[in-house]
């Protein structure tokens, strides 16, 4: 029998806790992390009788603002159901939800893909609350029953859920997609995107149809993947199981399966032959909602640019390599530092709008005083952040302070060997550049003559050297160089040293006509 071709089918659903500091519905703290079990509760989100929600509107802010962000069309007319199933995570036996009205519909986003720009098709993006949290226990000693355990903390913390048409065809595409929609929700400042924290998590449907046609077969969701590798190897392994299933001339089972990390493997955790009747119906103690189109514009007019086009911008306008311009926009802070410290320097940073704008590019001084401040946020500066587990945000090396220690350099009073100890004091204390360098040693020396005596010394010290270079070898002059930096601390000015050296070399060269 012919082995028959067939094409992946994947669809996300990516659930994102927002950042805000109460609950959706009551004004518990929605920051719960490390907290003793059951401590951010009251009788809202324990779901005791009497008790009516109210809505937390910052929470339908990130919510729309991110809608927007995904090309989504925003609807005036949203509300909120209650979405009924028994599982012991849900303190109300029903999870407030959105179903028939979602806050918004038909978006989309762009990936990279070999080169070129694919759309994901965005279904809806809505809101509901979070459930509580089971903790599953075994007890120690042998024959002894398990048991659950459940932590509200967790219920009612707003929580968006973001849709995917089934647009994607491999698991890099769906990895990809992962990380464009992480990078868009970080540099909204609604979500810390934390995959390992469970503040973004994601489940696929995962499906195979024979090429050239549109018939998908049997649907497999996947659950308990926490970072994006998980993802990539948990969708690429179940892609290749669905197939094998298939080859053996299999059925593939409408079911709910498991990522298990250590093993590499999907596992079955229930079956789904049958859709499960949720019983929605409009949540009747919370009113509907109606969005005024000047509302929604003034979120739209407050969207950032977002990382793809800031990246293309950071390559267009300052010059900068794709590698540097990746590295730069991944982090919302270390781009904002990035213009920063130009507009410190006095470069013109005009910004795109949220798409991007087509720029022309900056003149070629302000593109080397880019790369310069590339070169130290890429360098020195994330080298000293690794090491002391900081994120740049919480550096004392302001951007006036980065700009104002480049401006030294360029002007000669320090050198590049300098510059780095001064970074390093200004990234221990906090002082600026001025002040480490005022009364110190750092200060280059670029007088001629103070120069010229340490190389009279040098010239002295070393007559083979000044042989050698007699007889061509230009090393020797490297040599000499590197002596009279020795001589000097490092304070010598660089290209005076070379300067004065060759002059004196060239002089004891000249024949004598006496």
């Amino acid at each position: 029998m012919l082995l028959m071709d067939y094409e992946t089918v994947i669809g996300l659903e990516v659930h994102a806790q927002l950042l805000t500091r109460s609950k959706i519905f009551c004004p518990c703290s929605a920051d719960y992390a490390g907290a003793e079990p059951n401590t951010h509760v009251c009788p809202v989100c324990l779901g005791l009788p009497g008790v009516l929600p109210t809505i937390n509107w910052q929470a339908m802010e990130y919510a729309v603002m991110t809608a927007l962000a995904l090309n989504c069309a925003i609807p005036e007319y949203t509300k909120f159901d209650r979405k009924n199933y028994p599982y012991p995570d849900l303190m109300k036996g029903y999870q407030i939800s959105q179903y028939d009205a979602p806050l918004s519909r038909d978006g989309w986003i762009t990936i990279p893909l070999n080169g070129q720009q694919k759309h994901i098709g965005i279904t809806r993006v809505h809101m509901e609350e979070d459930t509580a949290k089971l903790l599953h226990r075994t007890p120690p000693k042998a024959g002894g029953e398990t048991y659950s355990l459940v932590d509200v903390n967790r219920s009612g913390v707003p929580l968006m859920e973001i849709v995917s048409e089934p647009d994607m065809r491999s698991p890099e595409e769906a990895r990809q997609y992962l990380i464009q929609l992480r990078d868009i929700l970080l540099y909204l400042g609604v979500s810390t995107g934390n995959m390992e924290e469970g503040s973004f998590r994601c489940d696929a449907n995962v499906s195979l149809r024979p090429v050239g046609t549109s018939q998908l077969l049997t649907k497999v969701e996947v659950k308990n993947m926490n970072s994006f590798r998980a993802v990539y190897r948990a969708l690429a392994y179940e892609v290749e199981r669905q197939r094998a299933v298939l080859e053996r001339g299999g059925t593939i089972v409408q079911e709910t399966r498991g990522w298990v990390d250590d093993k590499g493997i999907t596992v079955s955790q229930r079956s789904k032959e049958f859709a499960h009747d949720y019983r929605y119906f409009p949540e009747p103690d919370l009113p509907p909602m109606v969005f005024s189109r000047e509302w929604v514009e003034e979120l739209r007019a407050r969207l950032p640019e977002f990382p793809q086009a800031r990246r293309q911008r950071f390559m267009t306008y300052y010059g900068l390599s794709s590698s540097e311009a990746d590295v730069l926009t991944a982090s919302r802070d270390m781009a904002d530092y990035f213009e920063a410290c130009l507009k410190a320097l006095g470069v013109p940073t005009s910004k795109g709008k949220g798409h991007g704008d087509i720029l022309p590019p900056l003149d070629a001084s302000g593109q080397k005083r880019a790369k310069s401040v590339s070169n130290w946020l890429l360098g020195e500066f994330s080298r000293l952040l690794n090491a002391t587990g900081q994120d740049i945000s919480q550096a004392q090396v302001t951007p006036e302070n980065l700009a104002q220690m480049l401006n030294l350099m360029e002007k000669g009073t320090i050198s590049g060997k300098m510059a780095k100890e001064v970074f390093e004091e200004m990234f221990r204390s906090g002082r600026s550049a001025e002040e480490i360098v005022s009364g110190t040693a750092y200060t280059q020396i670029s007088d001629a003559g103070e120069v010229e005596s340490v190389v009279e010394r040098v010239l002295a010290a070393n007559s083979r050297a000044v042989e050698d270079f007699r007889q061509g070898k230009a090393q020797a002059l490297t040599f000499l160089v590197g002596q009279v930096m020795k001589e000097s601390k490092g304070r010598a000015n660089p290209s005076l040293v070379n300067s004065l050296l060759r002059q004196k070399l060239e002089v004891q060269d000249e024949p004598s006509h006496g």
